[in-house]
């Protein structure tokens, strides 16, 4: 299979209109102040300008999405500005800061592209939003654009799925019910675990919705060595928010670079 083929799904917005209720259900939404806990924890330990921790930050939420994310940290007094190339996503999280009445700058962009020099104290790239570009250059770039978006001493964290724990975790496919819809999905490896072949179908209301996808993977050490090629200074990774070491019990993989 001639990955360099593939079209780039991510700009499907049919896609994310009609998978967001799986995606985004109840449960996701649940963990969100967890996450934000884990944030300001590593920023805290992590990050050279710490010194801020407690105070507000300016955060760049790389894939944004439906700013799940970027309202919780606005509403605990930070300056969020996020970023995504979904219209439909951005005027959901746009609702949801107005609702809470909070400012928030959104913008529609493509993560390769975006960049703001020497303008956030940390930038965040979460919910395994990290490897879908055909040309792993790109991700490169989307790390570059982090640490060149960050002042002196900022941070950025990646949260995704390691390859470690994808290998681990393997299995061929799955089916479950959820927002009224049936999922079924299929899993593949390719060109010896780089890629994580993704196929899923969607069947709501007799309605059918199909979607193939890959995912760049990457272990532990590949994401470390992108961030230091990129410049990052100091690079650290964990296996969840609470900092639990990445080993095999780890829940995901989170690595954090400071500039």
């Amino acid at each position: 299979m001639d990955i360099k083929k593939k079209d780039e799904w991510f700009k499907d917005e049919a896609f994310w209109d009609q998978f967001a209720p799986i995606m985004f259900d109840e449960q996701r939404w649940a963990e969100v102040p967890a996450v934000a806990d884990g944030i300001e924890a590593l920023y805290t330990t992590l990050a050279a300008s710490r010194g801020k921790a407690g105070k507000a930050l300016a955060i760049l939420d790389q894939c944004c999405g439906l700013g799940r994310l970027t309202v919780e940290l606005s509403l605990r007094g930070h300056r969020l500005t996020g970023v995504d190339i979904t219209p439909s996503y951005l005027e959901a999280a746009r609702e949801s800061a107005t609702d809470e009445g909070l400012t928030v700058e959104l913008i529609q962009a493509n993560v390769r592209h975006f960049v703001r020099p020497s303008s956030f104290d940390l930038v965040l790239n979460l919910y395994t939003s990290f490897g879908y570009f055909v040309d792993p250059a790109d991700d490169k770039q989307v790390a570059r654009n982090a640490y060149d978006s960050l002042i002196a001493g900022g941070l950025y964290i990646i949260e995704t799925l390691g390859k470690e724990i994808a290998v681990r975790d393997f299995t061929e496919g799955e089916w479950f019910e959820r927002s009224g819809a049936v999922v079924l999905t299929e899993y593949e490896a390719l060109n010896g675990w780089e890629y994580l072949k993704n196929r899923w179908i969607l069947l709501k209301d007799g309605a059918r919705f199909e979607r193939n996808f890959n995912q760049r993977l990457y272990a532990a050490t590949e994401l470390k060595k992108l961030l230091l090629d990129v410049g990052f200074t100091s690079v650290f990774v964990y296996g969840g928010w609470d900092k639990r070491p990445y080993d095999q019990k780890a829940q995901t993989l989170i690595v954090a670079g400071r500039k």
